[in-house]
């Protein structure tokens, strides 16, 4: 597995050697060890989820806040999307930046995406099967959420069309200025 930071080096790019024969392939998608060693900390991952959406479909930008935010690694298993991080750590230098990656089933690249920031993702091809692991369980009165086209924001979504598919939840969360921030930085 090879690790690389992005342009918010708090958010890792993962990209798993794979294993190609006339059968198929293997690769590991992950290794506990290797991971915590290139982070520097430890990540108690609890969960996995998994989500089957059709092509247009956003979601997010989605977040739990403290005590009950999560860190989350996350990887397309069929088809292909753009997964976007936001970083809302109010301290942190790079705060209201976005980095956005394209994730597939022909790349398995995954990205890691610690607390502190909003996550979404759009999906770019026929249906996509999406999954993650988190760190942290579901809590609903701890969920909160950015409106995904706020202006301050200008996350570049590739194609925005008139297919998107968001939900009425996601269509009405508050904008960047509005929404609820990390006080800290984890």
């Amino acid at each position: 597995m090879e690790f690389s930071r992005t342009a918010i080096p708090d958010v890792v790019l993962c990209k798993p050697t794979v294993f190609y024969d006339k059968r198929g392939y293997f690769f590991e998608s992950f290794k506990k060890e290797a991971f915590e060693n290139f982070l520097g900390y430890q990540v108690k991952f609890c969960q996995d989820n998994e989500s089957k959406s059709v092509k247009g479909v956003l979601r997010g930008l989605h977040y739990q806040l403290p005590p009950f935010a999560q860190s989350k690694l996350v990887r397309v298993i069929y088809g292909k999307v753009l997964d976007v991080a936001v970083d809302i750590r109010k301290n942190s230098s790079t705060f209201g930046h976005y980095v956005a990656v394209e994730l597939s089933d022909e790349n398995k690249h995954q990205l890691f995406i610690p607390k502190g920031f909003a996550h979404g993702y759009k999906v770019l091809s026929n249906e996509a099967i999406f999954s993650y692991k988190v760190d942290n369980y579901y809590h609903k009165k701890s969920e909160a959420g950015i409106l995904y086209n706020d202006s301050d924001l200008n996350i570049n979504w590739q194609v925005i069309d008139d297919n998107l598919c968001i939900s009425d939840k996601d269509k009405n969360q508050p904008v960047f200025k509005e929404a609820k921030v990390f006080e800290t930085i984890y």
